[in-house]
Order: structure tokens, then sequence, then C-alpha cells
């Protein structure tokens, strides 16, 4: 397991894509390898990314990035992916890859370290409650993209009532 380097990028995004099939999202996939490349090593980096590889090729990635407790008012580490090809699953790259990103969040001084999974994926839920993770069942993710996103994005005229 390493730091992900700029010739790391195109294979991120076959994992991506991988990763996206199993979860049937492959229609919501619009990463490139220069969008990642920008995201990772641009001039204003937004997220960080550690890899695995086996034989020289890359089997597994988790992509994270610092977000804010202002419970805590702590920074805290968020996981955006974690993807372990299915042939190599068992192997303990997962558990590898999610003890080396607690260290990231130990080492930095963060609050916490936490992530999402789908409500389906039994065997991931499974596997982080092994690990120590509280799978949190109040919390909904809400998200805003494409159109609704401009439209929010714009101040909507008052009407008087």
């Amino acid at each position: 397991m390493r730091a992900a380097s700029g010739r790391d990028v195109p294979g991120i995004v076959a994992l991506v894509r991988e990763l996206a099939a199993f979860e049937a999202l492959e229609h919501e996939v619009q990463l490139t390898p220069e969008r990642l490349n920008a995201a990772l090593f641009g001039e204003r980096p937004a997220v960080e990314a550690v890899v695995a590889e086996l034989d020289g090729r890359l089997v597994a990635y988790a992509l994270y990035f610092t977000n804010f407790s202002s419970f805590l008012g702590l920074p805290g580490l968020y996981l955006e992916d974690l993807y372990v090809q299915p042939a190599q699953r068992g192997a303990g790259l997962g558990e590898a890859l999610l003890r080396h990103l607690a260290g990231v969040a130990v080492a930095r001084g963060y609050g916490r370290f936490e992530w999402t999974v789908l409500d389906w994926n039994v065997d991931a839920q499974r596997f982080y409650r092994r690990l120590g993770a509280d799978v949190l069942p109040d919390w909904r993710v809400c998200r805003v993209t494409g159109d609704a996103l401009g439209v929010l994005a714009v101040p909507q005229a008052r009407t008087a009532g």
C-alpha cells in the first residue's frame, strides 16, 4: 500500500468504474483521468488516494479528503471510496487500507474518520462493524447534483404573503 502517484490515475479511474458497476451506478460515472489528476495533484487538491498493488497491477484504492466536525471543533477524515477487486477480497487489503487511513486521521489530530455504506451492502456493513465502526441508523445522505444544483445556487425571488 502506498500513496497514489500520477502514474496511478488511469488505474484508479478503471477501479472507480468497477466500483460503479458493483453498485449498479455505471451511468453516474463522469470521472476522467484528467479530472482525477486535477483533483489529486492540481493547484488545489480536493482529494487524496492510497492504492494497493499485486504483481504491479492496482487491485484496490481508497479516496479520502478532510472534512470538519462543528460539534468536535476538529477536522475529520472522510472516506469517499474504498474498493478492493473481488478476486482480492478476503486477503486483508480493505482492512489494511482502513487501518492506514485511521492512522492518517490520528497522526493529523483529526476527531473522526467516517464514510457511508449502501443499505443493501450488508457484507460491507458487517466488515466495518468488525473493525469497530458504528453504522449510524438515523442519518441519511442528502445530495443535490446536476440541474437541481444550478437551481439551488440561484437566489429565488421572494413573494409577499
